[in-house]
């Protein structure tokens, strides 16, 4: 291994050199503090430079920014909680209502067949459903019938699924003809729940 040359004496930094090396150091960290940090993150902007740069309006924004996270923390509390109560919420109110269906019906229609499910129902009642067609594609009509009144809700063709709800304007049978125009079997599932005397099913 080699050792270093020593350096000469007359090489080194007198103490002169140092301690004036130290003062501009120092001055150039106050020009740099007052000039640039300062203005940028605080927007304090004794010289005016700042203004001139831009960055006492980026410090600014950053007091603004850090001011409207304070309000909202104190406001709200703690974000994170509320936004997981929220999904998990969702969830829970998810598979409710999944178990919250009144009745199921499910019939398998042949090709060319048809059937109806129909709703009693008074004037003013509300119910809701949602059905979905397996094997195939099937045309429907959503329709009601009382008091010698009648109306067309829906009409559908080709059809796989659907979901919505009836609001009755009469009393009567609200619901639906279904028509197997498909060369297979179709399996149909409806799901229903809401304001309604009796299911009535006609195959």
């Amino acid at each position: 291994m080699n050792n270093a040359p020593k350096p000469r004496l007359e090489d080194l930094p007198s103490k002169a050199q140092l301690f004036r090396s130290s003062i501009l150091a120092a001055i150039g960290a106050v020009v740099i503090l007052v000039t640039v940090y300062l203005p940028a993150e605080h927007a304090i902007d004794p010289t005016g430079i700042g203004g001139v740069t831009g960055l006492t309006e980026m410090g600014e924004i950053k007091r603004e920014l850090a001011e409207e996270a304070a309000r909202d923390a104190e406001t709200h509390g703690d974000q994170s909680s509320s936004v997981i109560d929220a999904i998990f919420s969702t969830f829970i109110g998810s598979a409710q209502a999944q178990e919250a269906w009144r009745d199921e019906v499910s019939f398998t229609l042949a090709p060319d067949a048809t059937a109806e499910i129909k709703l009693v129902m008074e004037a003013g009642m509300t119910a809701t459903y949602a059905w979905t067609a397996t094997g195939g594609r099937i045309n429907f009509d959503l329709h009601a019938h009382g008091d010698g009144q009648s109306i067309d809700y829906a009409r559908g063709r080709g059809e796989t699924a659907g979901e919505g709800s009836i609001e009755a304007p009469f009393t009567g049978e609200h619901g639906w003809f279904w028509r197997n125009r498909d060369s297979s079997e179709i399996t149909v599932t409806l799901q229903l729940r809401g304001d309604y005397s009796e299911v009535k099913q006609t195959y």
